[in-house]
């Protein structure tokens, strides 16, 4: 069996073929454009080389000094040739010959010993390279002593510009600090002397003896209010209706009335003058004492308990002794209420007293704060004054970092490369030209979104869980005698076998579908071929069978059977479908075949599959026979295939390798199976390169004379 990567790229070759000559002509036009524009070779050129060495004084008092220093040997070559230095050689009278080629000079640190540099220039004159190499490692040399000067100037510079600000910053902290202890004085002496938790005790007593005033004024009010019957509120009213003389004077007149009426109304009727005048002067001595009561108790709600007149004239009956008792619980109340104040009071001061003394450390950590914050800032400032006088000292001690070690000298001669001949480019570019096509074709192949491969397809069905019915081989001429072509005619033929092991299949499906339709994703992958080569199949084995052209887009196939289409159907289709004994052929070549031609490709294909004959000749064909065969229109190009299937036992997918693409067949697998209407009983893989066993000339020397009819993959 041949690879699936030799298949696909054999499949891509034939399609894009034209890839491999066209890369072959680039590759030999590439080849002769570069052999022509190859440029002269140079003449012999010097590579000249310099050596410098860090360097450091020999003495050094300060801190700035040496860090100059050290910084000054980390120099890399972007630091060194800088326009100044390159344009400092190129003004010197000696190099100005070589002010194109000085920018080419490059620096390179010694692999061994850490402290060289090697300053490189190629030149085509070795005595100018000198020069140039002499003077680049001066400059150099110069331009470090100007780097270390600039570099303690700047830091001078910039502690002279930071050194107000820092002062400024003291003074605003010993501001901070003066004033926090000038708001906070009071607070914080009272806690190093120790006021503040004498202050809380001493209120904590005054509440203790005032709750004990309380508990004794509670127990007295509690006695008396048991003797009298009465609260505060109730014995207060009750005094004051008893001590006022009008109220006394209107209970008399009252009691007198009420007296009278008892005697009169044993004699008098309720409606007789007498009675009634007793009456109204009752009801107008009851409304002035109520109007009295509420004179005398006033507002502020306190006389809306006395609702009735009775309630009055109750409340208003103290004997002298009851009213002194009355009079002390309204005081011990009065005395009450005071103490309860007076305790709110103090519990408001210990509250006040315990938060100033918990926000007493606060303070004190805040003025710890702000003399940290003092102290460092002083300390930052004697920094700065020691690094100014360090930065002054190192003024003396600055020099160059680097020293020259080596003076320059010729490192190596360098020969220019021959260009290369035309005879041995041709070969070259064509060889890479080819190379090149052949790349092209297999990523041509691989771009084009199309299942190359029987593994391809298969491995994608499986992802897509659709079930491989069977893999069927390319009907090719095996024979020319046998006239041996895509339809499996003959009895003999060796790609029957494949078809029956499909119809099998069939069979082994869940239902056991009678009526099977074909159809593809596009043109060309062989849903024709195999619908008939099916049928003929299923004849073979025995079973009635019919096959339905129901493409009516594309010209009928059944001439390759030996069956004549009536021209008579195309005039009146709907008659010709609605007459079976009309539309259903034999086969003459083909026992127990029988065939529906096709009278396509017809202008109202979609009318004609919707029509009442053609569900009628479904429904017919089911029971007349054992087999059916529909050949579909391709799923691309209309929705025939899914009109067809409610009168089917399910759709077969048919695929190709080189036809099928992955993105239509996903799109129509989906399709399918995302409708409960449709029914996919599974797929096959046509047209694949399968080894099929030769055909034995004694089996087929009875058919040698047939007449072969070539029906395309489509």
């Amino acid at each position: 069996m041949t690879s699936p990567v030799i298949k696909r790229y054999l499949i891509a070759l034939n399609k894009y073929w034209f890839a491999i000559p066209v890369g072959m002509f680039l590759g030999v036009a590439g080849g002769f454009a570069f052999g022509s524009l190859q440029p002269q070779p140079d003449p012999i050129s010097y590579r000249i080389e310099g050596v410098l060495r860090y360097t450091r004084p020999a003495v050094t008092f300060s801190e700035t000094g040496t860090a100059i220093q050290n910084q000054g040997r980390q120099l890399t070559q972007e630091e060194l040739l800088v326009p100044s230095v390159l344009n400092a050689v190129v003004s010197r009278p000696e190099v100005i010959e070589e002010t194109k080629e000085i920018r080419k000079a490059s620096i390179r640190p010694d692999r061994n010993d850490n402290s060289k540099l090697s300053v490189i220039y190629q030149t085509t004159k070795e005595e100018q390279g000198k020069i140039v190499v002499a003077a680049l490692m001066e400059e150099m040399v110069n331009y470090s002593r100007q780097i270390n000067t600039a570099r303690w100037r700047a830091i001078i510079e910039e502690i002279n510009k930071r050194l107000p600000g820092v002062l400024e910053e003291i003074r605003a902290a010993e501001q901070d600090l003066e004033q926090f202890i000038r708001q906070e004085q009071t607070a914080l002496l009272a806690i190093q002397a120790g006021q503040l938790p004498g202050a809380i005790t001493g209120n904590q007593e005054q509440q203790r003896q005032i709750q004990l005033q309380l508990e004794g004024i509670e127990a007295q009010m509690r006695s008396i209010e048991s003797q009298l019957g009465l609260t505060p509120e109730q014995a207060y009213t009750s005094a004051a209706l008893s001590a006022d003389p009008i109220i006394a004077d209107l209970r008399a007149r009252l009691y007198q009335n009420e007296r009278q009426m008892e005697l009169f109304e044993q004699d008098l009727r309720p409606d007789h003058p007498t009675i009634v005048q007793l009456q109204r002067d009752r009801e107008s001595t009851l409304r002035l004492l109520e109007e009295r009561a509420a004179e005398v108790i006033g507002g502020n709600g306190i006389g809306e308990p006395l609702v009735s007149s009775d309630r009055i004239r109750q409340d208003s009956s103290l004997d002298p002794a009851r009213r002194q008792l009355a009079q002390t619980l309204i005081g011990l109340q009065t005395q009450q209420e005071s103490l309860e104040r007076q305790l709110q009071v103090a519990i408001e001061t210990e509250q006040e007293l315990r938060r100033r003394y918990e926000t007493l450390p606060n303070k004190q950590l805040e003025q710890a704060r702000l003399q940290q914050q003092l102290e460092l800032k002083r300390n930052f400032y004697n920094r700065m004054q020691a690094k100014l006088i360090d930065a002054q000292t190192a003024e003396a001690e600055t020099v160059s970092s680097l020293r020259v070690a080596e003076p320059p000298r010729v490192a190596r001669e360098i020969k220019p490369t021959p260009p290369l001949p035309l005879w041995m480019l041709l070969p070259v570019g064509g060889a890479g030209g080819l190379v090149l096509g052949g790349a092209v074709v297999f990523l041509l192949g691989s771009l084009g979104g199309i299942l190359q491969t029987m593994e391809d397809i298969r491995e994608f069905l499986q992802e897509r869980e659709v079930e491989v019915l069977e893999i069927l081989p390319f009907v090719d001429v095996y024979d020319p005698n046998l006239g041996e072509q895509p339809i499996v005619v003959p009895a003999y033929s060796p790609y029957l076998e494949c078809y029956e092991r499909f119809r099998s299949k069939l069979r082994q499906v869940e239902g056991k579908p009678k009526i099977v339709l074909l159809t593809s994703t596009v043109r060309n992958e062989g849903k024709t071929v195999s619908a008939y080569n099916l049928a003929i199949a299923s004849a073979r084995a025995g079973k009635r069978t019919l096959l339905i052209e129901a493409d009516l887009r594309s010209p009928s196939n059944s001439q390759s059977l030996q069956v004549t289409l009536d021209p008579a159907s195309t005039v009146e289709p709907l008659l010709y479908y609605g007459q079976l004994n009309e539309c259903i052929r034999p086969v003459p070549e083909v026992e127990n075949l029988y065939i529906v031609p096709s009278f396509g490709p017809h202008a109202r294909a979609a009318a004609l599959i919707e029509s009442a004959e053609i569900s009628q000749l479904l429904a017919d064909a089911r029971g007349r026979f054992d087999f059916v065969v529909i050949d579909s229109s391709a799923l691309s190009l209309c929705n025939d295939a899914l009109l067809l299937e409610p009168y089917t036992d399910g759709i077969v997918l048919v695929t190709r390798p080189g036809y099928t693409g992955s993105s239509m067949l996903a799109e129509s697998i989906d399709r399918l199976e995302d409708s409960e209407e449709f029914r996919l009983l599974g797929a096959i893989v046509n047209g694949e390169d399968l080894p099929i066993r030769p055909i034995l000339v004694s089996q087929s020397a009875n058919l040698i004379n047939q007449q072969p009819t070539v029906l395309t993959h489509r």
